[in-house]
């Protein structure tokens, strides 16, 4: 029997009803629905799903991000049109079983003895022998052979105008067609789980319950009753935030336009939060040790939640999903970048903010992570991430803010300590992220603390490199930048410079000497009289550093002379930054700096830092100073009824599709004729012929071995 691709065709009703019913009942409907998920699954696999809605923006843009969204894309299994498919298959595929189940059944039951000799002959597979025993003792031995090797088999005998014959009729693979029942079966099963298991049953309760979705903010005890459902719901996935030392029963479930609250019947509680890594920096072990507190008889349930080890309480499967921060407390020094203000210390924990002023400017400082392990890759420049986070330190420092940068150096993968994120929103907003180490980092063999900056959460983070003194601090360095923006240290520091490279004897020489060291300093500083006529840089808000340096020259000094000029200029402003840094240090009580090359080392990286410093686009910046580390954990919650009914549609998929693969129907008959008249009667025609679902080299093989043990005796 071979199994039909048109569907059940109707004989009554209209002409339009049979259609649509021989169209949905039809296997090819039905290639076509499972090809549309195929390819809906392969983008729900490619696009990653329920992001937040800037990012989609940043990735496609405003234009195909709506798009995207209009046809739900960024949730493409809990779309309508994706369930609707698949309601769709699973009618289709059941009705093709129903078509064609009676006829396999039936098939199965046949033996077709009737055929008749001449339509043997047309076989591919086929013989003719006499045999010298009775039609009779051959049908029943031949019969006997094939019964003890697997076949079914009948005998049939037929009255002919010559005598008696006699049919040996067998068949062997049977098996073959129930995998069509069973992988179609299979079909339909996993469908109708994962309509249980998927958004359908969620949206079903809401439109029942009259729930909504909620789009606001807030803590989740605020949240009213009208976007809550019920403990009883029979089918949801969602995931749960829980810090350590705290217990939540309230699962987030996120829909397309916001998020649905899940009570649980039980409270789940973390004591502990265990993470170990590899020397890669990637997790190795994350695990949980949680108390179950149930809300209705009063257990309490300690059990710990490990990557593929989950817990299960009222038939509810708790998974370890991923872990976040808890609200960390964090204790930051905010360092002035520019402004002659004191450093003070701000506190505050992940996740909240503060506001901050800056006389007529209003800033909040919003604390948004904190990682205390960052393990980067500086061996090979084109090894991507290595963190678990995703933080590639070694790339963001490649995209500097500066240009004082060696390539070529040998580089290795270590740990880099701890960092802190945080943002600083204006009174518009508008926010500017930030990502600063706590200790520095050895870069090209100097010391160097690292503060990232990105306007756009796309986009890398571009890193100022800053040189840690000889205490390996950033004091140094935050000095000498608070005593470049004040205006009287600038003119001490001309003054020092002036009286130490002249004879006192040429007051003319120490004048112009006076002259150009402080028009070089101002103009680094940023402070020159004749900024406003400068061409500016992209990306600075202040002209300043070597930048503004170099504009005065390009407008200033003919391009004959700008080479010269620029080295006396040069040797100029470095001397006068030496003299500042002298003052910086005689203002803090310490000991003025030795003249020695790690001095000139740290002036070097300085003066590079100093320039780069007017990219910075915040007045101040923030150091870690200390923390205490609070995890959480993220745990997926799920009741999955269908999960089951997957499971067993999985494994009746495989015997499906094991059976039509590697199950060979076969089927033999041999027909014995009686002797013609003045024949022995002792003597039989025996004409054989063997039939197969599929045309394999192996047939061949195997129809010369019945053919010679079930004949052979021969005449």
């Amino acid at each position: 029997m071979s199994v039909s691709t048109s569907g059940i065709e109707l004989s009554k009703g209209s002409q339009h009803l049979r259609n649509w019913v021989e169209l949905l009942s039809s296997m090819r409907f039905a290639i076509s629905l499972l090809t549309v998920i195929c390819i809906a699954s392969v983008i729900g696999t490619v696009l990653q799903q329920h992001q937040p809605i800037n990012n989609y923006v940043n990735q496609f843009g405003p234009f195909w991000t709506e798009v995207f969204g209009a046809v739900q894309l960024f949730s493409v299994y809990s779309a309508w049109w994706f369930l609707l498919i698949l309601a769709f298959l699973v009618v289709s595929t059941s009705l093709c079983i129903v078509r064609n189940t009676p006829k396999i059944l039936a098939d199965l039951k046949i033996f077709k003895e009737n055929i008749r000799e001449q339509s043997l002959k047309a076989f591919p597979h086929k013989a003719e022998v006499v045999l010298a025993e009775s039609g009779e003792a051959a049908a029943q031995r031949m019969g006997q052979t094939l019964a003890s090797s697997g076949w079914k088999v009948k005998l049939q005998r037929r009255d002919t105008p010559d005598g008696t014959g006699w049919m040996v009729a067998a068949k062997t693979g049977a098996s073959n067609k129930l995998g069509y029942i069973a992988a179609h079966s299979a079909i339909v099963l996993i469908c109708v789980g994962a309509l249980l298991d998927g958004d359908m049953m969620v949206r079903a309760q809401m439109w029942l319950n009259d729930k909504a979705v909620f789009t606001g903010g807030g803590m989740i005890a605020d949240v009213p009753e009208q976007y809550r459902l019920s403990d009883r719901n029979p089918t949801f996935r969602g995931n749960l935030l829980v810090t350590e030392g705290t217990q939540s029963g309230t699962a987030i479930l996120a829909q397309p336009t916001g998020v649905v609250l899940q009570e649980l019947p039980f409270d789940v509680e973390l004591k502990r939060f265990i993470v170990e890594y590899y020397d890669t920096g990637m997790p190795k072990l994350f695990a949980s040790d949680i108390v179950i507190h149930d809300r209705y008889t009063g257990e309490r349930k300690e059990a710990r939640v490990e990557v593929n080890a989950p817990v299960s309480h009222r038939g509810i499967n708790i998974y370890q999903s991923s872990f976040d921060d808890g609200g960390s407390l964090l204790k930051l020094r905010a360092l002035p970048m520019g402004a002659s203000t004191n450093p003070f210390l701000v506190e505050g924990r992940v996740g909240e903010s503060t506001s901050l002023s800056n006389g007529d400017e209003q800033l909040t400082l919003e604390f948004t992570g904190l990682r205390v392990i960052n393990v980067e890759n500086f061996d090979a420049p084109d090894v991507g991430e290595v963190d678990v986070r995703r933080v590639d330190l070694r790339q963001s420092i490649e995209a500097r803010l500066g240009s004082a940068h060696k390539t070529v150096t040998h580089r290795e993968l270590r740990n880099v300590g701890p960092s802190v994120m945080y943002k600083l929103r204006d009174a518009s907003g508008q926010a500017v992220e930030y990502h600063n180490y706590m200790l520095p980092t050895d870069i090209d063999g100097n010391r160097m603390f690292l503060l990232g900056v990105r306007e756009v959460p796309s986009e890398p983070f571009r890193f100022l490199r800053i040189p840690a003194d000889e205490q390996d601090s950033i004091d140094g360095f935050i000095r000498l930048r608070s005593a470049l923006a004040d205006p009287s240290l600038r003119a001490e520091a001309v003054k020092r410079y002036v009286a130490s490279s002249t004879d006192p004897q040429r007051p003319e020489l120490m004048e112009a000497l006076s002259v150009s060291a402080m028009r070089a300093i101002d103009l680094f500083a940023g402070q020159d009289s004749t900024m406003a006529d400068l061409p500016r840089t992209a990306g600075m808000e202040t002209l300043g550093g070597l930048q503004a340096v170099s504009a005065f020259m390009e407008v200033n000094v003919p391009p004959q002379e700008r080479e010269r000029a620029g080295e006396v200029l040069l040797r100029i402003l470095n001397g006068t930054l030496f003299e500042l840094l002298q003052l910086s240090r005689e203002r803090a009580g310490l000991a003025p700096a030795e003249r020695s090359d790690a001095t000139a080392g740290f002036m070097t990286l300085a003066v590079l830092s100093l320039s780069d410093s007017f990219y910075y686009p915040a007045p101040l910046t923030f150091k870690l100073e200390d923390f205490e580390h609070v995890q959480a954990s993220v745990f997926q919650v799920a009741r999955a009824p269908g999960q089951s009914i997957v499971y067993f549609g999985c494994l009746l998929l495989i015997i499906g599709v094991f059976a039509m693969l590697y199950v060979r129907e076969k089927r033999l008959w041999i027909w014995l004729a009686p002797p013609a008249e003045g024949q022995d009667t002792e003597n039989v025609k025996a004409t054989m012929a063997m039939s197969t679902n599929r045309k394999l080299m192996d047939n061949d093989r195997d129809f010369q071995f019945l053919r010679t043990r079930l004949l052979e005796t021969k005449t």
